[in-house]
Order: C-alpha cells, then sequence, then structure tokens
C-alpha cells in the first residue's frame, strides 16, 4: 500500500487497493435446466450448428462409437439431462416442444418476439433503431426453461434476451428472472448482450462435450468449437479411442484385463469424495486452477469454490442466487461422513433413482433405517403425505430465476433461521399460509434437543463478518479453531476476516494453514501477509508446498512482493514452482477481466509496474464497467509520480460508478496531494456516503476539515477511532485535535486508553506528558516519559526523545 503525504507537518494520506485480497474470485457457473428430449434432435454441432470434427481431442471418439457396444446406456444417456444439455434448434423440437409468442416482451425501449415456424427461427428486435432478427440456432436446458443462444460478432454464441418457461409454457425476459432480492442492496438486470451471458466464456463447457473457446486474446474473438453437443459418455470416461482398439483386437470372448476406461466409482476403488468430484466442476459455483482435471482427480487440485461470503447465499448457507450444488453440499453430513456420492441417488445421465414415490425415502437408506421404518413417527407427517418423504424436509425445492433446486445440505427445517436472516426453511415451503414463527413452535415442540441453536450461531458469525461487524470476533475465531467446526462455514468466515482490522485475528488464520480441508488451508493462505510475521511467511512457505494446488496458488500470491533472494534455496524452489502454478491459473480464462485484474496484482505486488499496467489495462478493456482495474492501475501511475493519469483513471471509474467507495476515497487522497482540497474533500465525503465504515476516509477527511472546524475534526477522527480501535495513529489525532479544541480532559482520557491498548506507541506518551506539562502537572509527565521508558518495545531513538523530555523537566 503507498502513501501519498498530504502536507508538511500533517498525518499520512494512505491510498486503499480495490480489493482486500490480491485475488478477485469470480464464480465461473454453467446455465442450468436440462432436459430429456428426443434423440431425433441431436447431431454433432459446433459454432452455429456446422459440424466441426476438427474440435475433437486426440483420443476422443464421440458417443456414437460408444453405442455399438452399449446400446441400452446409449439410449438412457441420448434422452437424459446430460445427453441434451444443448441442442441444435429444428423445426420438430419447435413443433413439439414450444408455443408461439403472441406478444412482444418489452425491456426498455425494445420489444422481443420469437418467430419459431418454419424451417428457421429467430428473435425479432423492435427499437429506436429499427428492427433486427437474431437465428436461433442452439437450445439450453428443458428441465424448467428453455434458453436460445444467437452467432454474435468475434464468434461470440449469446444467451437471447427471450427463454421459454417449460412449466407454464410461457416466453419471459432472460435477465430479469435473474434479478436477485438481496435484503441489503439492490440488483439490477443485466444487458442480454453482457459477457456474463455468453455461451463461450461462462457456460464453461458444461452444456457441451470436449469444449475448446478458442479464445484469441489479441482481437478479443472465438472460434469455439467442441466435440457434440450435451455432457457425452466421454466427459465422465475419460477419452475411449485406446478402450475401442483394445476391445476390437480382443479375441472373442477374451476381455482385456485393461478396458483403458475410467469408470469412477466406489466399485473400482474411488472413494466417495473423488466420485463426486467428476459432477462437481459444473455442480459448482466455483472458479478455475486448472485446465487439467480428468473424472477421478482430486477436486481441489483444479478448482476453488464460491463459499459464503458471496450474497448469493443466505448466511445459513441456504440458497438465495444461483449456487448450483457442491457449497451446500460439503456442508452435508452424509458427505462428511464419506459415506455418500452423487451416484447413491442420481444415474451417470443425471437421472433421480428415487423418484417414485414408493421409494421415495429409499435415498436414505441403509444409513438411516430406523427413520425410514418409521418415518410418520420421526416427520410428524401422515404416511401418503409429502411431508413424510425424507427429501421435503431434509433437501426442500426453492426457485430462481425460474429454475426449481434441491437444498443438498440435508440439514433440517430451520424456522429459526428464517425469522433471523430470512432464509427459507421447508417448513413454510409447504405450508405457505403460515408464518415461520408457526413453524418454529411445531419444531421446537417435536425435537426436546434444540438442532437449531449450532445454525444460528455459525450463521450469525456469517451474517456479522459480512456486516463488517467485529464485536463476535472472538467467536469467530473460536470458531475457526474449533476442530467440528463445518469447512464451508469456517472458509467463509477466514475469507471474511480478510477485512477486519483486528490483529487478533493472526493467531487463527495462521493456526488454519493446519486445517485438514484444503479449502479452509487455501483460504488462509490467501489471508496472511508473510511482512508481518516470521511465523506467517514460514506458513505461507510450507503452504507452497501444500498437496493440494489451490492451497499452493493461494500461498503464491501472498507471497508474490515479499523478495524470493532472501529466502534459502529450498524455499526459493518451493516458491517457483507454486508461483508458475498461480501464474498459469491466471491465464485459465483470459477471455474474463478479473483474470487480467489479477495478473495485474501479481505484477503490482512483484513490483514490475509495466507488466501491471498492461494487464490492468487488458482488464478495463474487456470490461470498461469494472472499478477495481481503473484504482489499482491508478495507484501503481501514482506510486511513478504520473498524477495526471492516475486522477484520469479514477475520473474514468467514477462515470461507470459514481459512488464507487474506492475510487471517492483515492481520488480524495490524490487530490489533496495535488493542492486541490475543495475537491479532495468532496469525494472523501462521497466515498462515506457509499461506505460508512471506511475508517480512512474518516480520518482522512478529519485531517482535511482540521483547519476550519476542529469539532467537524474531531468528529470525524472520532468515527475513524471507534471504526479501527487497532489503528494508534486514530486515537492518537483524536486526542491531538481534542487537546488543540481545548478539551485536554477528553484528550488525556484518549491517550490513557491508546497507552493501555498500545503501550509501545511513543507518540502517545508524548502527547500526553506534554498536555500534563503545559497544565502544570510535572510529576504526572515524568510519570508518562518514565512508564514509556520501562517498555522494552521502544525504539532507541523514540526512548532518546522521552529522555531529552525528562532532563526537560529537571528543575522545574
Amino acid at each position: 500500500m503507498s502513501y501519498l503525504p498530504f502536507g508538511k507537518g500533517e498525518p499520512n494520506m494512505a491510498w486503499i487497493r480495490s480489493a482486500v485480497a490480491a485475488l478477485v474470485i469470480m464464480g465461473f457457473v454453467a446455465v442450468k435446466g436440462l432436459a430429456a428430449r428426443s434423440e431425433s434432435a441431436r447431431r454433432t454441432a459446433g459454432m452455429a450448428g456446422e459440424s466441426r470434427d476438427t474440435a475433437r481431442p486426440p483420443g476422443y471418439v464421440g458417443s456414437s462409437q460408444c453405442r455399438v457396444c452399449h446400446e441400452r446406456f446409449y439410449q438412457l444417456w441420448a434422452s437424459s439431462h446430460h445427453g441434451l444439455a444443448m441442442q441444435p434448434f429444428t423445426p420438430d423440437f419447435a413443433k413439439t416442444e414450444l408455443v408461439p409468442q403472441t406478444n412482444d416482451i418489452v425491456i426498455g425501449k425494445y420489444g422481443y418476439r420469437a418467430e419459431t415456424a418454419g424451417e428457421t427461427a429467430s428473435v425479432h428486435e423492435k427499437g429506436p433503431e429499427g428492427e433486427k432478427k437474431y437465428p436461433i440456432h442452439h437450445v439450453m436446458g428443458g428441465k424448467n426453461v428453455y434458453f436460445f443462444l444467437t452467432p454474435m460478432e468475434r464468434g461470440r454464441l449469446q444467451v437471447l434476451p427471450v427463454a421459454f418457461n417449460v412449466r407454464t409454457k410461457k416466453w419471459y425476459d432472460t435477465t430479469a428472472s435473474m434479478v436477485r432480492h438481496f435484503l441489503d442492496r439492490t440488483d439490477e438486470p443485466l444487458h442480454w448482450t453482457d459477457r456474463l451471458l455468453t455461451f463461450n466464456t461462462s457456460c464453461h463447457g458444461c452444456h457441451v462435450s470436449q469444449m475448446r473457446s478458442n479464445y484469441d486474446f489479441e482481437t478479443d474473438s472465438y472460434d469455439s468449437a467442441w466435440t457434440e453437443p450435451g455432457i457425452n459418455c466421454e466427459a465422465c470416461h475419460g477419452p475411449a479411442g485406446e478402450h475401442i482398439r483394445v476391445c476390437k483386437e480382443a479375441p472373442e470372448g477374451q476381455p482385456p484385463k485393461d478396458l483403458e476406461i475410467l469408470v469412477i466409482n466406489r466399485k473400482s476403488g474411488y472413494d466417495a469424495h473423488r466420485v463426486s468430484a467428476q459432477c462437481a466442476p459444473c455442480h459448482a459455483k466455483m472458479y478455475p486452477v486448472s485446465t487439467a482435471f480428468v473424472p477421478g482427480d482430486r477436486y481441489f487440485d483444479h478448482y476453488g469454490l464460491i463459499t459464503l461470503g458471496h450474497p448469493d447465499f443466505y448466511p445459513d448457507g441456504r440458497d438465495l442466487g444461483e449456487n448450483y450444488t457442491y457449497t451446500s453440499w460439503l456442508m452435508s453430513p452424509c458427505i462428511k461422513s464419506g459415506q455418500l456420492d452423487c451416484l447413491h441417488c442420481h444415474t451417470s445421465s443425471g437421472r433421480y433413482r428415487f423418484k417414485e414415490p414408493e421409494a421415495a425415502n429409499g435415498a436414505c437408506l441403509p444409513c438411516h433405517k430406523e427413520q425410514v421404518e418409521k418415518a410418520p413417527e420421526h416427520t410428524r407427517h401422515k404416511p401418503d403425505s409429502e411431508g413424510n418423504r425424507c427429501i421435503a424436509c431434509h433437501m426442500p425445492m426453492t426457485e430462481f430465476a425460474l429454475m426449481r433446486r434441491s437444498d443438498h445440505s440435508m440439514l433440517p427445517p430451520t424456522p429459526a433461521a428464517t425469522i433471523r436472516f430470512k432464509s427459507p426453511n421447508a417448513c413454510n415451503i409447504c405450508h405457505d399460509s403460515e408464518d415461520a414463527v408457526w413453524a418454529d413452535k411445531y419444531v421446537r415442540q417435536w425435537r426436546k434437543r434444540d438442532y437449531q441453536a449450532p445454525v444460528l450461531h455459525r450463521a450469525g458469525l456469517i451474517d456479522a463478518a459480512r456486516k463488517h461487524d467485529w464485536s463476535r470476533l472472538p467467536e469467530m475465531l473460536e470458531y475457526v479453531e474449533r476442530a467440528d467446526r463445518d469447512e464451508v462455514f469456517a472458509t467463509s468466515l477466514v475469507r471474511l476476516l480478510q477485512a477486519c482490522p483486528d490483529n487478533r485475528k493472526w493467531p487463527a488464520l495462521l493456526g488454519a494453514l493446519r486445517d485438514p480441508s484444503p479449502l479452509v488451508r487455501s483460504a488462509a493462505a490467501a489471508s496472511l501477509d508473510p511482512i508481518m510475521t516470521e511465523g506467517m511467511r514460514a506458513g505461507l512457505l510450507a503452504a507452497a508446498g501444500d498437496a493440494y494446488r489451490v492451497v499452493r496458488v493461494s500461498a503464491a500470491a501472498s507471497l508474490a512482493g515479499f523478495p524470493q533472494d532472501s529466502l534459502e534455496t529450498r524455499d526459493q524452489e518451493r516458491l517457483r514452482r507454486a508461483s508458475e502454478e498461480y501464474e498459469a491459473m491466471l491465464h485459465v480464462r483470459l477471455d474474463n477481466w478479473s483474470s487480467h485484474y489479477n495478473l495485474g496484482n501479481y505484477y503490482a505486488d512483484r513490483g514490475e509496474a509495466e507488466r501491471a499496467l498492461a494487464a490492468y489495462a487488458t482488464a478495463m478493456r474487456l470490461d470498461p464497467s469494472r472499478i477495481p482495474p481503473h484504482v489499482n492501475a491508478a495507484m501503481v501511475h501514482a506510486r511513478r509520480g504520473e498524477n495526471a493519469k492516475a486522477e484520469n483513471l479514477l475520473r474514468l471509474a467514477l462515470r461507470s460508478d459514481p459512488k464507487s467507495a474506492e475510487a471517492n476515497f483515492n481520488l480524495g487522497l490524490l487530490l489533496a496531494e495535488l493542492g486541490n482540497r475543495d475537491g479532495a474533500e468532496k469525494h472523501l465525503r462521497l466515498a462515506l456516503e457509499t461506505d460508512p465504515t471506511l475508517a480512512q476516509a474518516a480520518y482522512n477527511l478529519s485531517v482535511l476539515v482540521s483547519r476550519e472546524s476542529l469539532s467537524e475534526a474531531v468528529d470525524w477522527c472520532r468515527k475513524a477511532a471507534e471504526l479501527r480501535p487497532d489503528e494508534p495513529r486514530y486515537a492518537y489525532t483524536l486526542a491531538f485535535y481534542l487537546n488543540q479544541a481545548g478539551d485536554m480532559g477528553g484528550a488525556k482520557s484518549v491517550l490513557k486508553d491508546l497507552i493501555q491498548t498500545h503501550p509501545s506507541y511513543s507518540d502517545a506518551h508524548l502527547l500526553l506528558g506534554t498536555i500534563y506539562e503545559k497544565a502544570g502537572q510535572l510529576e504526572q509527565a515524568r510519570d508518562v516519559y518514565r512508564q514509556a521508558l520501562q517498555n522494552p518495545q521502544i525504539s532507541e531513538r523514540e526512548r532518546y526523545q522521552l529522555k531529552l523530555k525528562i532532563r526537560s523537566l529537571r528543575g522545574r
């Protein structure tokens, strides 16, 4: 973090980096909603439905080659959710699956209507510029909705602005349905041409097989291709070319000992976590760490995971937006037991094995035999009722963007969490005419054990951390350190604690590097600062050699700015390898702005200013609306003395978001250095309007206004000191202004408290002694200086100043 001097004799103002963590994690997810439809609609297709055999990677042969020997499985797959994850749009599909759209869907100044009759189909746009047609080439989904794709400029395949609701048979506005209803912020629908709705990047290969985005960085264009639409056999079994060869060459009746094919299940010797890991890449809100995943690999060697710091989750872990499955899956006691994998309930083609009513509770066998055999006694519902099904209470279904999804945490209903956090609960999903207080009364009557209490406790910690309420910090740290902590909640707290300014957090975060979960360890590695202590540096260097890649890359990111020439050869080599993995990770998604932004942060931390600026510039080119690359590029320019460039970037950021706290704050500091006090004050006030918890802005605003209004300076500095009790400079400056305003009693009280909490902060001793001197209380002044000298942490220079003070009092 750089410091910009504000003026001679006045406290320095520190720029604030746009992201507290170097790594901005973007959750990459696929548009879900898959359905079973006729095989006649399928054919090998690439961009715009053209045949692309050249897209086939070595060893991959396509699902049709599996059919010769596996006809039954082929038929089950071909009509499954996986088999029809995406399909070409055809007239037959339109006739059997859709109804005509009779009225335009109005979005802003534009009207949209899908015309699906005839040999070709398109979406018609009517607007101020006239009319335009967008041809429909592909269809995604079908379980809940159908999305439609059209080819755009530079090879983009874009989700169209109208979609089809399978259940109601109605057309609707695609992006309006995706608006999240947050409690603490507002969400706006994206424009349908936004990059987040570009198939080539956002859908990330989860609707087609062996996808190659073929993104050209220089031209920002795609030549994407895939083996075939849908999730094919080889997506889970690996390339089948060698398998087919050895089977064909084997004598009749003598199958080869090695079938040269992956079969990832428990019978093949894989544990439950490895079995489920083959599903997780597409069924998780994740970020890629490598491109090398093959079925059977460990998930956290190739992916990271979004957790409860993200607003798409309620604090108790229930779904608010679209999170897919894997985060809540890891919260399930059944998964923690190591006895349950995805294939217990689902076939490899995605079908649910226990769909028939009479088999519904069989999903919970054999582990919960007693409850299943006495289900009405356990559920308190009639035998033939919906409430007597295990999944009705333990896997309730909620809806987002018209897509229904089951909660895979498998936790019991918690209406008390609904009361406190507004999250959904299974009781009121069924009994929607009643409220959560009614439901809470019944579950407390039915269950002697207060099973809701642990949920409320950990969710309350997440809620407080999200709000930067650190009054519960000791509880947060205790939870992270507990042996029985939940890894998703612990990871979430560790990530959220990055924003906590209290130094009491460090031992717990350092200890989290030794957590059994690579997810927790990776969060801890991303949170630590190697400059602070030898213990942190040693911990991060050890993490750079962790068994899991997701931990190693996090450690490499944190160590990016640490001088490697001071390390032993062994540590240098370990860090070099981890850094190479981290850079490779940041090159996985070069069509996403955050990859270049993170590269910019990495290069900036390493002191490579030119490379950092180039990376930030690319991030801004890919998405000009993003604030972080503007702010951090401005910081690099400011460090180089290029203030005009820094100011221009910050003003560009404010055109995109006039309320950005980071951009306003840093522009305020820059203008202050340039002597524009009025402009600096304006932007610091704007920063505080957006983020009232921004202690740095409150402190620097107090410095700015102190010449004109000491009372306002006191108010702002008091706010900064209350927000950051760990920052002694804020309390010291508050005491300084109180003393200047004539409130010596208030100043002395603040300084005494500061000396208690920060006994080695010598300026506090010196100011308190000076106040006593001016009041004629010389003995009290001597006591303050002598007390300071007894502190071994006081530096020699500071000791010299204190001794001079004592000498000056002799004879007085």
